[in-house]
C-alpha cells in the first residue's frame, strides 16, 4: 500500500477514517468491520477508526436502519453509529482516509490542505485486486435489503484485504 508519512510518533495508533456520501451506509459499515478485524487480531489498540461523510444531511442521525440489519445479519453492531460530516481540519490527525466512489475521493482531494494530505486519500476497492477494477463500491441508501447486504459484502472482502496489508506493521509496533 502506498501511502503518505504517518501524522504524529510510532506510538500513537494508525489512524483511519472511512468517508462516504452521507455516512449512514457504506462508511459505517467499513468502520464497524475494520474494527471488528482489528479486535479479532488484538490489534484494536493499534488502530483509531472513524467513518465521515462528505455531506451534512445526516449529521448526528444512526445509520441507516438498513445498514444496522445489514450488519447485524453478518455478525456487527451498528448500533452506536452516529454521523458526522468529514472536514479539512480532520487530514492532519488522519494516515489514510478511505473513499467509496471517485466522486467522494475527488471531493477530498480538493479538500485537502496538502499534496501530503491529497495522498492519503484512497479508494476502498483499491486493497482487493479482484475487486479494483470497478473503482466504486456502490450507494444502496435508494435500493432494497438485498443490496446492503451485497455492499457489505463488498466492503468485508476489502476491508479486510486493507487489514491483511496494515496487520504486519502493526503487529511490529510501525505505523
Amino acid at each position: 500500500m502506498t501511502r503518505a508519512e504517518p501524522a504524529g510518533d510510532a506510538a500513537q495508533p494508525f489512524r483511519v477514517s472511512f468517508v462516504c456520501t452521507g455516512n449512514i451506509c457504506r462508511s459505517p459499515m467499513a468502520e464497524v468491520v475494520l474494527r471488528s478485524l482489528a479486535e479479532r487480531a488484538g490489534l484494536g489498540e493499534h488502530l483509531a477508526i472513524e467513518s465521515a461523510a462528505t455531506g451534512d444531511w445526516h449529521v448526528g442521525e444512526r445509520a441507516d436502519q438498513r445498514t444496522i440489519d445489514a450488519l447485524e445479519r453478518a455478525g456487527y453492531d451498528g448500533s452506536q453509529h452516529r454521523a458526522r460530516q468529514f472536514e479539512a481540519a480532520d487530514f492532519p490527525a488522519l494516515d489514510l482516509i478511505v473513499a467509496f466512489d471517485r466522486g467522494q475521493a475527488r471531493i477530498l482531494r480538493n479538500w485537502a490542505p496538502s499534496s501530503l494530505d491529497q495522498d492519503k486519500v484512497r479508494l476502498l476497492l483499491e486493497f482487493d485486486s479482484d475487486l479494483a477494477p470497478l473503482q466504486d463500491v456502490p450507494d444502496p441508501y435508494y435500493s432494497d435489503e438485498a443490496t446492503f447486504d451485497r455492499v457489505l459484502g463488498m466492503i468485508e472482502r476489502s476491508t479486510s484485504a486493507l487489514f491483511r496489508q496494515l496487520a504486519p506493521a502493526l503487529r511490529q509496533g510501525i505505523r
